[in-house]
C-alpha cells in the first residue's frame, strides 16, 4: 500500500474515534463557516495584549480575544518554522509527519541562486487545504510557506490551495524587502527592491539611520503587498462566488527577524528605548532603533489582521466567520530581539528552537460569534495537531473512501488516525476541559529533543532537552504548579518518569529524512 492511501486510511479511522461516524462527518444544517486561519512567526507568548503584553500596541488582537476564547494552554506543533507548518497542515504530531526540521530543498543554500525552499512535503501527505477542498470550500493561502519551493510536491499549489502569495522560501524570507514574492508558479518581482545579503554584520554603529535605511532596505515593504493581495482575494470571492465558503490561511512572517517595519510605526515607540545600535552580531540586518523596530513589527502585523476583521464585517461575513489567531513557535533568541525588555515569554523557560514551555506554548485566540463565547478562556491543554480534526467536523468534511484498498485499515505505530482531538466541545463552552492521554514533541535538529505532556488537566511533562549529549536524561515538570519548569522533579516520581518514557518511545516514528540519531 502506497503512503497517500495509508494517509488516507489513517484520517477515515480518526473520523470513525473521534466523531463516532463511520467514515463520514454529517453535514451541518446551515452553510458551513468560513475559516480564517491566521499564524505569527515566533510570537512569543505574552507579546500581545491580551496575553499580558504592556509595551507592544495589539488592538485588533486584543479585539478577537474580547469577542472570543483565548486559550491559554495550547502549544505550537514543534520549536521551529517549517515542522510546525507539516504539522498543522497534517493533523500529524512531530513524531509521526514527515517534516520534522528545517532541512532545505536538495541544493538549498544561502547562494540567491541557488533552489528555493525548505524541503518539500509529499504528494501522499492529505493536507488541511486539501481537506477544505473536497469539503466544497474556495482555499487561500498568503504568507510564508516554507513546505517545499517551485515545482516541488509541496508547493501549496499542489496541496490543495487554489491560490498562493508571498514566500515560498523561509530563507528568502529573512529579507523583508525581497527581489520577489511568488503568485501561485509564478514569478512577482518587487521593482525597487534590490538583492542584498540577509545576514551582516557592521563593527561600529553606522552615521544615522538614513544610512541604515539606504543599506537594509527597499522600496517595497513584502508584507504590504501581501495583505493587499490577501484582501483582494477575499473581496473577489465573496463577488464571484458568494455562496461557497473559503478557507484563508495567513501565516504571516511577522514578527520573524530581520528587523525590519514600515518607519511611521517605529517612530510610534519611543526614541528613549534605543541607547545602542544593534550591529549583526547575533545574525541578521543591524539595525539603529531594534527594540522599537520589532513592536512596529508586531504593531504592523495587528494592523493588517485588523483590515481583514473589517473588510469580514464589511462584506457581511464575520458572523459566519471563525478566525484562529496562532504562532508557529516561541519568540527568537536571535538578531536584535530583546525578550527582557518586553516581557515576551513571562514566566515559562526558554524560547525558539527548543521544547521547553517558552519555545512551544504560544497565544492563541478562537473568535466564532453566535458559538464562542465573548471574552471567555480556556485552560484545555491542546496543540496544532487539533486543528485538522477541529476544523474537519466543522467544515462537514466527508471523508472519502480510500480506492484500491483491500483487507484491514492499517495504522502507524503508537497512532490511530490523526494525532489530534476535536476541540468544538471547549470552544462551544458545552465542557470545561477534555481529557486527553498525552501531547508529543520531538525536535531532531540542535541538540535533540523530545517532550510530552500528560496526566489528568496535562499536568505532567517530561523532556528530553539534549539527546545528542546525554540521551538517558530524561526532566520531569508539574506544570499546574510550576508552569516556569524550575523545579525537576523526575526523582521523585518514578512512575511518571516510566510513563513518559513509554510514550516517547511509542510515539517516535523512526524518519530517515530528520533522525534522531540516538533513538534511531
Amino acid at each position: 500500500m502506497g503512503m497517500s492511501a495509508l494517509r488516507i486510511v489513517l484520517v477515515l479511522l480518526s473520523l470513525t474515534v473521534i466523531w463516532g461516524v463511520p467514515g463520514a462527518m454529517a453535514q451541518p444544517s446551515a452553510r458551513s463557516p468560513n475559516v480564517v486561519f491566521i499564524m505569527a512567526d515566533d510570537l512569543g507568548y505574552r507579546e500581545v495584549g491580551c496575553f499580558g503584553q504592556e509595551k507592544i500596541r495589539t488592538p485588533n488582537i486584543d479585539r478577537l480575544a474580547e469577542e472570543g476564547m483565548r486559550l491559554t494552554r495550547h502549544y505550537s506543533g514543534s520549536a521551529v518554522c517549517a515542522p510546525t507548518r507539516s504539522i498543522l497542515m497534517t493533523g500529524l504530531h512531530a513524531g509521526h509527519a514527515t517534516i520534522r526540521g528545517n532541512k532545505p530543498t536538495p541544493g538549498g543554500n544561502w547562494d540567491p541562486e541557488s533552489p528555493e525552499g525548505q524541503w518539500p512535503i509529499p504528494d501522499e501527505d492529505f493536507t488541511i487545504a486539501e481537506m477544505f477542498k473536497e469539503a466544497g470550500y474556495a482555499t487561500g493561502a498568503f504568507g510564508k510557506w516554507g513546505l517545499g519551493g517551485p515545482g516541488s510536491t509541496g508547493h501549496p499549489s499542489n496541496q490543495g490551495f487554489d491560490h498562493f502569495y508571498g514566500y515560498l522560501c523561509q530563507r528568502v524570507a529573512h529579507n523583508y524587502y525581497p527581489t520577489h514574492l511568488w503568485r501561485n508558479h509564478d514569478v512577482d518581482v518587487l521593482d525597487g527592491n534590490r538583492y542584498f545579503p540577509s545576514h551582516q554584520r557592521i563593527t561600529e554603529p553606522l552615521a544615522s539611520e538614513a544610512e541604515y535605511d539606504e543599506r537594509y532596505r527597499g522600496e517595497v515593504y513584502a508584507p504590504t503587498e501581501i495583505a493587499a493581495e490577501m484582501l483582494g482575494w477575499v473581496r473577489k470571492q465573496n463577488e464571484n462566488n458568494p455562496d461557497q465558503p473559503f478557507f484563508l490561511y495567513y501565516p504571516t512572517v511577522i514578527p520573524h527577524v530581520a528587523l525590519q517595519a514600515p518607519k511611521e510605526f517605529v517612530d510610534s515607540y519611543p526614541d528613549d528605548w534605543d541607547t545602542e545600535h544593534y550591529l549583526g552580531n547575533r545574525g541578521y540586518l543591524p539595525n539603529a532603533t531594534p527594540r522599537a523596530t520589532y513592536a512596529a513589527m508586531i504593531s504592523y502585523m495587528d494592523s493588517n489582521i485588523g483590515r481583514l476583521l473589517d473588510l469580514l464585517d464589511e462584506l457581511g461575513l464575520a458572523d459566519n466567520t471563525l478566525v484562529v489567531f496562532t504562532s508557529d513557535n516561541g519568540t527568537t533568541y536571535v538578531s536584535g530581539v530583546d525578550r527582557e525588555f518586553f516581557n515576551s515569554l513571562g514566566e515559562l523557560r526558554g524560547h525558539k528552537g527548543n521544547l521547553w514551555e517558552g519555545g512551544i506554548r504560544v497565544p492563541t485566540v478562537v473568535r466564532w460569534p453566535g458559538v464562542v463565547e465573548p471574552g471567555s478562556e480556556n485552560a484545555t491543554p491542546s496543540y496544532h495537531p487539533d486543528w485538522m480534526v477541529t476544523l474537519g467536523g466543522i467544515a462537514g468534511w466527508k471523508a472519502r473512501p480510500p480506492v484500491g484498498i483491500e483487507g484491514g485499515a492499517p495504522t502507524l505505530p503508537g497512532a490511530e488516525g490523526l494525532d489530534g482531538i476535536n476541540l468544538l466541545p471547549v470552544l462551544r463552552g458545552e465542557v470545561e476541559t477534555i481529557d486527553r492521554e498525552f501531547m508529543y514533541w520531538e525536535f531532531p535538529e540542535g541538540a535533540g529533543q523530545q517532550a510530552v505532556i500528560f496526566g489528568e488537566g496535562g499536568r505532567w511533562k517530561a523532556i528530553r532537552p539534549a539527546l545528542k549529549k546525554d540521551p538517558g536524561r530524561l526532566e520531569l515538570y508539574d506544570l499546574v504548579n510550576d508552569p516556569g519548569e524550575t523545579r525537576n522533579i523526575a526523582e521523585k516520581h518514578p512512575e511518571q518518569v516510566a510513563l513518559a518514557s513509554q510514550i516517547m518511545r511509542e510515539q517516535h516514528l523512526p524518519s530517515a529524512l530528520f533522525p534522531l540519531k540516538a533513538l534511531d
